[in-house]
């Protein structure tokens, strides 16, 4: 793992990791502001197409100021590594949410809603699709407010771009690799919506062909909804994009009518008070619970270091600065959203990045004017930094492969379905909607708890050369405990074959059930994948393993 740190950043603790890079936590050594910092993995790091999709990433964050969206601080890129510095979110994902407590209420589901709609509508406005909406890439704070994370895949309105995004979410016309619409966000976020209402994604198909079909063609399930809302699901997870709200903001109208003839004018304050309530249970998994720093400060646009010259292509935009602001205001915004963390919606590229240019940095704050950028979201992912799979998805959770930061890995596909380390929220797992929970440390932790058991569920598919899959352990106390996954590529069923990269290890502590998505991109196409998992302390009935035969070598 390359050891390349941003100057002018002390780092602290790590807030995700996955096969797509990680996030971590660490404070801007002139104004001691917290930031939550993405970093591409050193091994995408010499494919370019995966290097310009994170700058990509970049420039759409940079022109993309609101307060429903994680910000971006500044893009910094060298010879030895590339990262993106984010503000830091300090709130749980909502995957960890619906993990946790189940469905939520009516009240508090129209709150994330709305929320990440008016989130939608703010990219909307200056032409960019997120493309990966999910529980993942959401982060709910204290307060019960919420910030959407991972722009991983997001590419600019009426791009074609190819098939990409988390499956269980994705909208019929995704499917085919249709011109990316505010339409297709509006999809995704109704799915979401759905699942915070019944507990479950609209469709679950046993594989990427029957999940693909549920959702261009199977009856939307509005009837388990609560009947007061099934008029928004009808027309969220309509099968048509000109039969959805065109817009997200337009959405945004329709909510409100809804909501407060069927819960009254307070519903709002009720459902941020329930969220409010969920997020006060786990108050380890904040990344403030982690002992990062605290500051005040307001925010300026200036350039924190001056762009790149030719080498990275970048036009010359401000960003944000560092100015220390008011003191007394303690910024508990603290957790970036690193959810699903480095997805990437770019088609795989090999070769070397070349260049030995001294280090180059390139600032991230956008201008409207400046081009969009392209993949990967924040931070960290499954923050849990997730990185989505590319192209070809599978039902597990993200189609499209780039590096994606932002945290996040969990429910990702990796964009797998896991929490996302968000900048400043959970963990990446690559990306992805893989992004496991962030881990966080208790100032006096319990003692090492006895594991129960160590599952793997939910292996698939999720492009050419991505799986996810997610591991399950039970622990008789809320102690850390460590799990280890490993990948292998064969081609004899029932084997392991060759390892495939380097394993990746999660602690997790402060509940006695944990659910880690997890995200791969294999190096060894061999026609048999598996994933391999094992604990510390060693779980009662040993490890863990899984195998898949791949799309590639299946001819049915």
């Amino acid at each position: 793992m390359s050891t390349w740190e941003v100057p002018g950043y002390t780092e602290s603790t790590e807030l995700g990791a996955g096969a797509s890079g990680r996030v971590v936590l660490a404070v801007h050594e002139e104004t001691g502001v917290a930031v939550a910092v993405k970093y591409l993995s050193e091994s995408l790091r010499t494919r370019p197409g995966f290097v310009h999709g994170f700058r990509e990433e970049a420039r759409l964050l940079a022109g993309l100021e609101s307060p429903y969206v994680t910000g971006l601080y500044e893009y910094v890129e060298s010879p030895q590594g590339a990262a993106i510095v984010m503000e830091l979110v300090d709130g749980v994902s909502l995957r960890t949410l619906l993990s946790r407590n189940g469905p939520l209420e009516p009240e508090a589901a129209l709150v994330i809603l709305k929320g990440s709609l008016l989130g939608l509508a703010d990219a909307h406005a200056v032409g960019v699709v997120h493309r990966d909406y999910k529980p993942e890439n959401v982060l709910v704070v204290p307060d019960g407010s919420s910030k959407l994370v991972d722009f991983g895949i997001a590419v600019d309105s009426g791009t074609s771009a190819g098939v990409a995004g988390t499956p269980s979410y994705m909208a019929p016309e995704q499917w085919s690799g249709a011109p990316a619409s505010p339409a297709a966000d509006v999809y995704a976020a109704t799915a979401t919506f759905f699942e915070c209402l019944t507990g479950r994604k609209p469709y679950s198909g046993d594989n990427f062909a029957e999940l693909a079909l549920q959702h261009l063609e199977a009856p939307i399930p509005a009837e388990e909804a609560p009947e007061a809302v099934r008029e928004l699901v009808r027309r969220g997870l309509a099968k048509e994009p000109e039969r959805r709200p065109a817009q997200a903001a337009q959405f945004v109208t329709e909510l409100e009518s809804v909501a407060g003839s069927a819960y009254g004018h307070d519903w709002e304050e009720r459902g941020r008070g329930r969220l409010a309530a969920l997020v006060a249970l786990v108050p380890l998994l904040l990344p403030s619970a982690r002992g990062g720093p605290q500051s005040t400060t307001d925010l300026a646009r200036t350039v924190l270091r001056q762009p790149p010259a030719e080498p990275l292509g970048l036009d010359p935009v401000p960003a944000r600065s560092w100015v220390p602001g008011r003191p007394g205001i303690l910024v508990s915004v603290s957790a970036v959203v690193l959810g699903l963390l480095l997805t990437y919606g770019v088609p795989f590229a090999s070769g070397n990045t070349g260049g030995d240019s001294a280090q180059a940095a390139a600032t991230s704050s956008a201008g409207p004017g400046a081009d969009p950028v392209a993949e990967t979201t924040a931070p960290g992912s499954s923050a849990d930094p997730s990185a989505s799979p590319s192209a070809s998805a599978s039902p597990s959770e993200s189609a499209s492969e780039s590096p994606s930061a932002t945290e996040s890995a969990d429910d990702t596909d990796p964009t797998a379905d896991t929490d996302p380390p968000a900048g400043g929220g959970t963990t990446t797992t690559p990306p992805g909607d893989t992004d496991p929970t962030p881990t966080t440390t208790a100032p006096t932790e319990p003692g090492a708890p006895a594991v129960k058991s160590v599952t793997v569920s939910g292996f698939s598919q999720t492009g050419g050369t991505t799986a996810t899959a997610t591991l399950n352990i039970t622990t008789d106390g809320p102690g850390p405990v460590s799990v280890t996954v490993s990948w292998y590529s064969g081609n004899v069923s029932g084997q392991l074959g060759g390892i495939d990269g380097a394993p990746q290890t999660y602690t997790r502590s402060g509940a006695t059930s944990y659910s880690i998505t997890v995200d791969h991109s294999f190096q060894t196409l061999g026609c048999y994948w598996s994933v391999y998992a094992t604990t510390d302390p060693a779980a009662a009935g040993g490890a863990a393993t899984q195998q898949l035969l791949t799309k590639r070598c299946d001819i049915r």
